[in-house]
């Protein structure tokens, strides 16, 4: 068996508190906020950043009046240095929770479809059914679950269908229904579904680049020989709700998520005449996942959660 190979430092001339003030001044960009932060007076929080670059070989930050400006070598050990403090974190977390009998953390990251309509319900059923196990959910768009799920930082994610999965093991998990709201008494007002070339005069309001629905926007735009007006990208479908509320443009929204909200609220909605509207949300794990993610992956999937998941719909 081949060992990896490591450059050799000396450990010894690297600490925590000097790792954290680092990435706190990165973050700042002003020494006095992170040293207090860190509880450490100014003259020592200086000499641990002289330390840490020498140690490093590496000037982290540049020195002016105003503060600090962050190196290209710092901007890495800031994402690196970031990463190794939740990791310690993580691992002090999961120590403590086998004290309370969890033995397990499944990390989880969906988009916000599937957290918006389907995921809290059946996650808390599983905990009750598999108390030892704890999940942790994390948020992303589609892009960045399925990268998490390549690089490791995912356990298990789940994703619009048409996301690249390759190398990864996909299930069918829920289907949804994209749904055009606007505000109450525009130009679109109507019961009938629409196509979506008779909206693309409009202003457009969306989720951040990653997010498979803007991907599906611009891409059928695209296909009519048209460019998509986008006027705003945000991080959440309630803020694509509160924008849309203020006059800003219209968007997509998954239909279970938007009918509740629209109900109290001054916006309306119409369904869309073009087959993609109508999404498929997957499940993926790694081919080597080990038993405890395959098991949740299997409850996800399973038809008797989906019978569920439908009949509260109804309800």
């Amino acid at each position: 068996m081949s060992r990896i190979r490591m450059t050799k430092l000396n450990l010894s001339r690297f600490d925590f508190t000097s790792i954290r003030l680092a990435v706190l001044c990165a973050q700042t960009e002003n020494l006095t906020l992170a040293a207090r932060e860190c509880h450490l007076v100014l003259p020592a929080a200086s000499r641990r950043i002289r330390e840490l670059e020498a140690a490093i070989g590496s000037q982290l930050f540049e020195r002016h009046s105003r503060g600090l400006k962050v190196t290209p070598a710092g901007r890495v050990f800031m994402r690196r240095g970031l990463s190794l403090l939740q990791e310690i974190e993580a691992a002090f977390k999961e120590v403590n929770d086998l004290q309370q009998g969890v033995v397990r953390h499944i990390q989880l990251f969906a988009g916000s479809a599937a957290i918006s309509q389907f995921l809290p319900p059946l996650i808390a059923q599983y905990s009750q059914t598999c108390p030892e196990v704890q999940i942790d959910l994390e948020e992303q768009v589609s892009g960045q679950v399925v990268i998490a799920l390549r690089e490791g930082r995912a356990d298990i994610g789940v994703f619009v269908e048409g996301t690249n999965s390759e190398g990864l093991e996909a299930s069918f998990f829920r289907a949804d229904e994209l749904v055009l709201i606007f505000p109450k008494g525009h130009r679109l007002t109507g019961k009938k579904p629409i196509l979506f070339a008779d909206t693309l005069d409009e202003q457009w309001i969306s989720l951040n680049p990653g997010a498979a629905m803007l991907q599906q926007l611009i891409s059928a735009a695209s296909a009519l020989g048209k460019r998509l007006k986008l006027r705003m990208q945000v991080n959440s479908f309630d803020a694509v709700t509160q924008m849309v509320a203020s006059g800003l443009g219209i968007a997509l929204l998954p239909k279970a998520f938007a009918l509740p909200i629209l109900k109290n609220s001054q916006l309306s909605w119409r369904p869309l005449q073009d087959p993609w509207s109508h999404r498929k949300l997957m499940v993926g794990i790694r081919k080597e996942a080990d038993l405890e993610v395959k098991a949740l992956r299997d409850f996800l999937i399973s038809p008797s959660q989906n019978a569920k998941t439908a009949s509260s719909k109804k309800k």
